[in-house]
């Protein structure tokens, strides 16, 4: 099981690399790997060993690994714009998201439905559903079958996501236990930059969307109080299918994009409470902005 988890997390890792265009000497740390793939950090170590040995990363002079050198006949980074393989597969990802929030899927379904429903082929299928295991909305059942699990699917609740954020996140910043992981945050900032440099506007709403709750999982991770990583993890899960459904502003996007570099930056030179300020100010904001768009939805429904 380990052989097979780290075979796909090589994978996962490659196209993550890819998907946000981290340039040459990116530090790729166990820690934050592994917390942004939600697994232990062994299986991510041996991934990691797995690109070293294929040179799509390489060795770095302080300890663990970093973006290698992108030459030709090697994997190179790519615009955030999937092939037509991935683009049919994140097509029927989004149908089935927009299906269950609808109503339209029963809490239990098997594969074949599925496939009747949507026609995918099997291994399409597969990965769409290894995909949804690791976003934490779906589950598979002993024996046969799949499961749904608990998402937000009202616009009341899902505002009210963002005022518990507002309460729980610049607190994290501000624990007695706070850490902060320089190598981690690096990692984040370049997924920041390439969305503020253009991949904003062509990401989809699932890469938008892993990109910032990384950020802010990462950043929560620094408190040292599990609890607060465990909720706010815990919340995301929740909330991403209805972050799905909602129409992506790009220019509103780029500019929370934007906004959480300036954040980061704050942390990087050590200024915590000014950052704790920030974050609350970002939160606030943002909430506004979900409060005033789930209004006009109610309106115009």
């Amino acid at each position: 099981m380990t052989r097979q988890l780290a075979t796909q997390l090589a994978a996962d890792i490659q196209q993550y690399i890819a998907a946000n265009q981290l340039p040459t000497g990116t530090r790729l740390p166990e820690r934050g790997l592994a917390e942004h793939f939600r697994v232990s950090r062994s299986p991510v170590r041996e991934a990691l060993k797995r690109l070293a040995a294929q040179s799509v990363i390489e060795a770095h002079a302080d300890g663990g690994y970093a973006v290698a050198d992108v030459r030709e006949g090697s994997p190179s980074p790519s615009a955030l714009a999937p092939d037509a393989a991935n683009d049919s597969s994140e097509s029927t990802y989004l149908r089935i998201a927009e299906d269950r929030l609808n109503g339209l899927l029963p809490d239990r379904v098997t594969e074949n439905e599925l496939i009747r429903r949507y026609g995918p082929t099997r291994n399409q299928l597969t990965g769409i559903l290894r995909r949804m295991v690791h976003e934490g909305w779906v589950e598979r059942l002993p024996g046969h079958g799949w499961a749904f699990l608990p998402t937000l699917s009202s616009s009341s609740a899902y505002v009210q996501s963002y005022r518990f954020r507002l309460l729980l996140e610049p607190s994290a910043l501000l624990e007695s236990s706070y850490r902060l992981d320089e190598a981690a945050l690096k990692v984040c900032r370049a997924e920041q930059q390439a969305l503020v440099d253009g991949a904003v506007y062509t990401a989809s709403p699932a890469q938008l969307f892993d990109a910032n709750t990384h950020l802010h999982e990462t950043i929560a991770s620094f408190s040292g109080n599990l609890f607060i990583l465990d909720s706010l993890r815990r919340l995301n899960r929740v909330r991403r299918l209805m972050e799905y459904r909602k129409a992506v502003d790009r220019n509103q996007a780029a500019r929370r994009c934007q906004e959480h570099l300036t954040l980061i930056d704050m942390l990087l030179a050590d200024r915590r409470e000014a950052a704790a300020d920030f974050m609350r100010l970002h939160l606030r904001d943002a909430a506004r902005e979900k409060a005033a768009a789930a209004e006009a939805e109610r309106a115009h429904n």
